[in-house]
């Protein structure tokens, strides 16, 4: 949810202009900066969440896609890769050349997805090749003794940009050879002829990045002596989860954009710090969402339901615990670039006894700058959260 200032705001961000008490509170008693991209990384979810629990992505990161293949159980043999397979939406010029027009293929239903992945098992697959159905846009393929050093071209970073020079870079022909072959099959579905006849974008091509080899995390009870669970509707992040022995609590409705069951992502936390867990990793990826499609409306929106359905009543059903409640964006992905950036990011914490009602400090990117606190190894901020 983090941004940059934005001209149409009056140069003030996201954060700034929302309507956030709940987290506005929170930030009144503790809040800084935190750099959660190490130096020369990709500033990716996957980096971010790591580090955010305590473990070094210098150390710990082996690739995105093996993260999300532990959140589906999926066991990835030593000659394993694990391709993120995204359904994307492609521009295909008269020119001879392609464009992105959407990672997401316009932000397409888990329903459609379904039935254009199981289509693209029976044409893709072949020994070695295998695909996994994941949510909405995001999926897996893995392939077994894939060439090695096939390049990492994150979708979401080219957004309305010329891709054709990556799709013809004639060192990595074996991973486009698979993308093309897709389109063959998804060019005249009947799925994506109805998305087009009713305005959609069609889901015209998979696009792969991602890619690692299985990852091997030490459990976060051995790292800090604590029973962790993670709520989220993104494999990714219920993946590090998985692979950290957390508890991964499925929440129904919870879709990652800003129809999610946000009341049902709270409620169910709270259940659980009730229940036998330490400590609860509640992800929303809705901010993030609308940062990529670059909707401020829709962001907007999608940090004040934050604030209100999932931190104001986390604050609510804690108030018989002995709870502390941190506040952290993830990354920074401002509207005007669409993507993630590597930027310090912002968080803040209180203890729950500490918070009652009243207007607080505004949560937002200048207020924790001018704290004046900065965690520069992001991976060190959780063992001073939970000191």
């Amino acid at each position: 949810m983090g941004d940059y200032p934005i001209k149409e705001l009056g140069n003030k961000t996201p954060l700034e202009v929302a309507d956030t008490p709940n987290m506005d509170l929170i930030a009144s008693h503790k809040m800084g900066m935190v750099q959660t991209i190490p130096p020369g990384m990709e500033p990716g979810s996957d980096v971010a969440n790591l580090c955010i629990l305590g473990y070094d992505p210098k150390v710990y990161h082996t690739g995105r896609a093996p993260l999300e293949a532990a959140s589906k159980g999926i066991t990835l043999g030593p000659r394993d890769t694990a391709f993120r397979m995204n359904l994307v939406s492609l521009a295909f010029i008269p020119e001879g050349r392609i464009r992105m027009l959407s990672h997401s293929s316009g932000d397409i239903s888990h329903e459609e997805a379904k039935e254009l992945v199981e289509g693209l098992k029976t044409f893709l697959e072949r020994d070695g090749i295998r695909i996994s159905l994941g949510v909405a846009y995001r999926h897996l393929l893995i392939w077994e003794d894939a060439p090695p050093d096939l390049p990492n071209i994150p979708p979401h970073d080219f957004l309305g940009q010329d891709v054709t020079n990556f799709i013809q870079d004639p060192l990595s022909q074996a991973l486009w050879e698979l993308v093309k072959r897709s389109w063959e099959f998804l060019e005249d579905h009947p799925l994506n002829k109805r998305r087009k006849l009713r305005g959609d974008l069609p889901a015209n091509s998979i696009w792969l990045w991602g890619q690692g080899k299985a990852a091997r995390l030490a459990p976060f009870y051995e790292m800090f002596g604590l029973k962790g669970a993670v709520i989220s509707a993104v494999d990714l992040v219920k993946g590090i989860g998985a692979q950290l022995g957390f508890k991964v609590i499925n929440v129904p409705g919870a879709t990652g954009y800003l129809n999610s069951n946000f009341k049902g992502k709270a409620e169910s936390a709270i259940a659980a710090l009730k229940d036998d867990v330490d400590l609860v990793f509640l992800h929303v990826e809705a901010p993030d969402e609308a940062s990529h499609a670059g909707n401020l409306i829709e962001k907007i929106q999608a940090i004040q339901v934050f604030d209100k359905e999932v931190v104001g009543r986390i604050i609510d059903g804690t108030k018989d615990l002995p709870a502390k409640i941190m506040v952290i964006s993830d990354h920074l992905t401002p509207i005007s670039r669409r993507t993630h950036t590597a930027d310090p990011t912002l968080f803040a914490w209180a203890y729950r006894e500490e918070l009652s009602e009243g207007k607080g400090k505004k949560f937002c990117e200048s207020t924790a700058k001018s704290s004046g606190v900065f965690v520069e190894k992001g991976y060190e901020l959780i063992r001073v959260f939970l000191a």
